[in-house]
């Protein structure tokens, strides 16, 4: 079985994979990242968004192998010890979440959403950003409401977060 070799959360990893074998699976049952999520098996929903080398990807739809040598962060790199990012504190303080399942996936596209888009997200780029993530309990309205919180807050946070070693 082939080898891959990559960075997860700040932490150099080795895995010997199946050629098959799905990024969200190695993160998930080899490296137990269980906060990535499986929600489609089909890139519809967007629970499994991870960044790849500081972009959003859906690592339902990445092999293993293609991430061999990126640099991949999940929602448990986000926070700084006990500090959440200030993504995930707006979600905490607008109630963007009910069950939970998409959240991850919804904090990371947000942050990468940020990150290209800058700090003054309005209503209409944040929902038309989120098309590629489903949530099924909420109305999105704070869903919303904590991206755009979000965003204001990481003004302060110069650097795209990466997981302190």
């Amino acid at each position: 079985m082939p080898a891959v070799s990559l960075t997860v959360n700040g932490k150099p990893v080795k895995a010997t994979v199946e050629a098959r074998t799905l990024l969200v699976q190695l993160l998930r049952e080899q490296l137990r990242l269980t906060g990535t999520h499986v929600g489609c098996d089909t890139s519809q929903c967007g629970c499994c968004v991870v960044h790849v080398d500081g972009k959003a990807v859906k690592s339902c739809t990445m092999l293993a192998l293609q991430a061999d040598g990126a640099n991949v962060l999940t929602i448990e790199g986000l926070a700084t010890g006990d500090k959440l990012h200030p993504m995930q504190e707006a979600f905490r303080e607008n109630h963007g979440l009910q069950c939970g399942f998409c959240t991850p996936g919804m904090i990371m596209t947000a942050v990468d959403m940020v990150h290209r888009l800058g700090h003054e997200l309005d209503e209409r780029t944040i929902r038309e950003e989120l098309e590629g993530n489903i949530c099924r309990c909420t109305g999105y309205h704070n869903i919303v409401k904590s991206i755009a919180a979000g965003a204001r807050a990481m003004k302060g946070d110069a650097a795209p977060h990466q997981a302190a070693e």
